[in-house]
């Protein structure tokens, strides 16, 4: 049965709606969600190429395991150490109590120990103070010669003078200074008389220095049973070669001192590329061809003893008071070939 003519479809006239005009800035616009009937459209490639939510802790915990092994370790050794702290308190608890001579050497010890501390806390402390006044004053005479500045010029070679006052072996090259000091008059002479009477000779024992611990270097990894004991050597070698360049230029560090110029040093060798220089460097020096036929460990030697002149002149970059002015700077190629020319000698 067909629906009259005359009987319009209400349910399209209430669905159907008019156009209407409206203003895209309306504040009474209000973006309708879409019904709840409609699925969620299917992720796109882009949707699939986007990174994943984050997990939580949980999850990652349950994604790459628990390290039982290193809990079980940590606790251990917290437990090993705090036993020894245990015991050793326990022990000077009852020392202390006691009325008799054990008690009395004890709590005598112990005020020792004490007293031994605070020394080399302080001696650490000084070191650490003498390292950064020559990093000061260094940085003051670059200054003062970039400046060209006469007064400023004076009172920086007065510290400099001031720095090897106490030392008996400078006392002639400073007597020197102060006699043709007031014959000075343009920029940058009195620095370089400083340079040349005071600085001349320590940089003469610092290359001394410098030569003998790469010697030592290259003849122990050559002839050392174990590598982990040449190692171990050339560690300890190259740390008592920075700490004895600082002292040769007044520095005079303690361990920590060492160790921070030794970071500072090895820092720049990175920086610049100094093993591969080194590498390089030796190389250059006694040939390709010789390299090859030397045994392995003469060639270890051989760059373990280049590689100590390297952080030496590098060493001595960082601890010298001023720079080059008219002096020249030494070479790791000039100290190398006093290393390696008595090691061919023998092969």
């Amino acid at each position: 049965m067909s629906m009259p003519p005359n009987e319009p479809d209400t349910a399209s006239r209430e669905t159907r709606r008019g156009p209407r005009v409206f203003r895209a800035d309306d504040p009474d616009l209000v973006e309708q969600a879409p019904p709840p009937d409609v699925p969620p459209a299917s992720p796109s490639d882009d949707d699939a190429s986007a990174p994943p939510p984050p997990r939580g802790a949980s999850g990652a915990l349950l994604e790459r395991g628990f390290r039982w092994g290193a809990l079980l370790v940590s606790a251990v050794v917290g437990a090993l150490a705090l036993s020894a702290v245990l015991w050793f308190w326990r022990i000077v608890s009852v020392g202390f109590d006691r009325d008799d001579g054990i008690g009395t050497a004890l709590r005598t010890l112990v005020v020792v120990a004490g007293v031994a501390v605070l020394a080399l806390v302080l001696r650490e402390l000084a070191g650490w103070r003498r390292l950064a006044r020559l990093g000061r004053l260094r940085r003051t005479v670059g200054e003062v010669l970039v400046n060209r500045d006469l007064s400023a010029e004076r009172k920086a070679a007065d510290r400099v003078t001031a720095l090897y006052a106490g030392r008996a072996d400078m006392r002639w090259a400073l007597d020197r200074i102060k006699l043709h000091r007031a014959d000075v008059l343009d920029p940058g002479a009195l620095l370089t008389l400083v340079e040349r009477e005071a600085l001349a000779p320590l940089d003469a024992e610092a290359r001394r220095h410098i030569t003998a611990s790469a010697k030592r270097v290259a003849t122990v990894t050559a002839l050392a049973p174990l590598m982990s004991l040449a190692f171990a050597f050339v560690v300890y070698e190259n740390l008592t070669l920075l700490r004895r360049l600082a002292a040769t230029y007044g520095g005079r560090p303690g361990f920590a001192g060492g160790l921070r110029l030794a970071r500072t040093v090895v820092g720049t060798l990175i920086a610049a590329g100094g093993v591969a220089i080194t590498d390089d460097l030796v190389g250059q020096f006694i040939g390709q061809d010789v390299l090859r036929r030397l045994s392995r460990r003469l060639g270890e030697g051989a760059f373990n003893g280049a590689l100590t002149a390297r952080i030496g002149v590098a060493a001595i970059a960082q601890v010298r008071p001023l720079p080059y002015i008219a002096s020249t700077p030494p070479r790791a190629r000039d100290i190398l070939s006093e290393v390696i020319r008595p090691m061919l000698g023998r092969t």
